[in-house]
């Protein structure tokens, strides 16, 4: 049982967030809807919580109306094992939402992403300290993040 779980405030967009959401990740399953009834804050019918699994951290999407909304202050970060997971997770969750730099993008619904390789860390606490250096310098001027030039900037090429 996880103790923690994340709860993301959307003003109606609940469960489509949701929908969509589990339509990026591999392992993902809505769990669970609870829904407005007669009389309640939200129309009667519609989505109040939907509960989800995206790679084993469950998430509950809450139709709170449009008190708040997302900023970059929290950010979902994935760890992809190469560039391809890379590209799939960028172009999925970067489609109708806005692209960022060094790896961060916002959905559209606002929700902000980290779409890191795992070779970025092994680059920039790599032994070679210029080498990292000129890893940080070339993520710092990109948008997604290509391992392969990366690894270019941390070789010195």
């Amino acid at each position: 049982m996880q103790k923690i779980n994340a709860c993301l405030w959307f003003d109606n967009q609940a469960e489509e967030a949701a929908e969509y959401y589990v339509s990026v990740f591999d392992n993902a399953k809505i769990t669970g809807i609870s829904r407005f009834g007669e009389g309640a804050p939200g129309p009667a019918g519609q989505a109040m919580a939907v509960e989800f699994d995206l790679e084993g951290q469950k998430f509950q999407a809450l139709n709170g109306g449009p008190a708040f909304s997302f900023t970059e202050a929290v950010s979902f970060v994935i760890d992809c094992s190469s560039q391809d997971e890379v590209d799939r997770y960028w172009n999925a969750l970067s489609d109708g939402g806005s692209e960022g730099r060094c790896g961060w993008l916002k959905d559209r619904y606002g929700v902000s992403w980290q779409i890191v390789p795992s070779a970025l860390g092994e680059l920039l606490g790599g032994p070679d300290s210029a080498g990292s250096q000129r890893a940080m310098q070339a993520m710092l001027d990109m948008k997604k993040l290509d391992i392969a030039e990366l690894q270019k900037a941390y070789d010195g090429g």
